[in-house]
């Protein structure tokens, strides 16, 4: 029977909500990219090129997202995690609004997809600091019996921020015409973002620093500067953290953003038809992702992830063959059974592996830098990577199912070298 008291409650409540507004925020954006941006802010292309150069500006913070690390990364290993997250929810929201309010192309001219990319950057700090600290505020308040599942719960925010803002694009363009949407309705979740972020700040401000955190501070454990004392100490773990993120991530994007091109541009379908399917996954992975961290801590962190891994890399070129069906029924089997049952288990566990390899007084810093610097090299890059694969092999899917399953391959390759590191992720305490 796991027993949690009130104060782990309210930083799972703060961990969890928060999350979910930063990645509701940021997959809005992804959603926006592929379904109007193209035609707002880079007019005078061909779509291909609107659409290549929309999916650049959707790049853009896994770029940033490690600098943004970095920056909150220290105010989280030196002043604590609470202050670090408040911080990253005010950046990410303010950009977010302000994307609902900017002008397009044909208003602002040059400025207009100028405007876009800052503001994206600035999500991109914004993101950059959060996960590690959603995922140390609950981690670190978990016992040794409860580690797997505390770590699943931020992980929840990001099918929790990709339901609500696919359902909200999709909502509300069921009740406009196609040329409203494109002229006003799109800008409505963007804008209406700032009631959810006022929530999610008055949560954050009410919790406590984690116990851990406080722990090393009283100790005298923390490091004059975090960023230097991991790189010089604790690069290893870095990257191995890295390459743990690789089959999260990379894949992730394509089930859950590259698909709303292919489905629309390739197969020539309505949008509501991926869109659908992407909610009912979204939705599954909500349940899926505590249930399997629960697992996790019977069965074991690198077991489940491992198994994961495997299982993803052998869906590769099934999931594009149900897609090629054209039959929305199937359409939404395939996207479920991929990013709602095959992807649950790597991104349930993942959080609580790379928090292990850790010590205290530098593990915001280091599950940031190998989070982050992951997400850059692998996810940013993979609706782009996926979309000139299309492009320059005809249309075929078969480059992007060998690509996805590559990244597959080289996480298989970490979680060995994991299990065989000094600090085997199963036989460390986090304290």
């Amino acid at each position: 029977m796991i027993t949690i008291n009130s104060e782990q409650k309210k930083a799972l409540m703060a961990s969890l909500f928060g999350a979910a507004i930063e990645w509701f925020d940021f997959f809005l954006y992804g959603t926006a990219a592929a379904l109007v941006f193209g035609k707002l802010f880079f007019p005078n292309s061909d779509p291909a090129v609107g659409l290549l150069l929309s999916y650049v500006t959707f790049s853009i913070p896994f770029f940033i997202r490690p600098f943004g690390g970095v920056i909150f990364a220290h105010i989280g290993d030196k002043l604590g995690r609470r202050k670090s997250l408040i911080l990253t929810l005010s950046l990410m929201g303010g950009a977010t609004v302000l994307i609902g309010c900017l002008p397009t192309y044909a208003q602002w001219g040059f400025y207009a997809p100028l405007a876009l990319m800052t503001l994206r950057a600035i999500q991109g700090l914004g993101i950059g600091g959060e996960w590690g600290g959603a995922l140390l505020m609950a981690v670190e308040n978990s016992d040794k019996t409860t580690k797997s599942l505390f770590g699943s719960v931020p992980q929840m925010g990001v099918p929790l921020g990709m339901l609500f803002g696919t359902a909200a694009l999709n909502l509300v363009g069921q009740y406009v015409s196609e040329a409203e949407f494109l002229e006003w309705g799109w800008r409505i979740p963007f804008v209406s973002s700032a009631v959810l972020v006022a929530i999610g700040l008055w949560l954050r401000f009410r919790i406590n620093e984690t116990p851990e955190f406080e722990e090393a501070k009283k100790k005298g454990k923390q490091v004059k500067i975090p960023l230097v004392a991991t790189l010089k100490y604790h690069w290893r773990e870095v990257l191995l953290a890295i390459g743990l993120k690789v089959v999260e991530t990379a894949p992730f994007y394509i089930l859950s953003t590259f698909v709303i091109t292919y489905v629309t541009k390739t197969l020539e379908l309505p949008k509501n038809v991926v869109l659908t399917a992407i909610t009912w996954a979204t939705i599954t992975c909500i349940f899926m992702i505590p249930i399997m961290g629960l697992v996790a801590d019977r069965v074991g962190r690198r077991r489940m992830y491992g198994w994961g891994a495997f299982i993803l890399m052998l869906y590769a070129f099934p999931y594009f063959a149900l897609l090629n069906t054209r039959d929305p029924v199937w359409i939404s089997v395939a996207t479920v059974v991929g990013l709602g049952i095959i992807w649950t288990p790597i991104t349930a566990v993942l959080g609580t592996l790379s928090a292990e390899i850790f010590d205290p007084e530098v593990r915001y810093t280091g599950v940031t830098l190998g989070y982050q610097a992951g997400a850059a090299l692998a996810g940013g890059t993979a609706p782009l990577i996926a979309t000139m694969l299309m492009l320059n092999y005809g249309g075929s899917y078969i480059p992007v199912a060998i690509y996805f399953m590559i990244t597959c391959v080289i996480s298989l390759i970490t979680i060995n070298s994991v299990s065989g590191h000094k600090s085997q992720v199963e036989s460390r305490s986090l304290a």
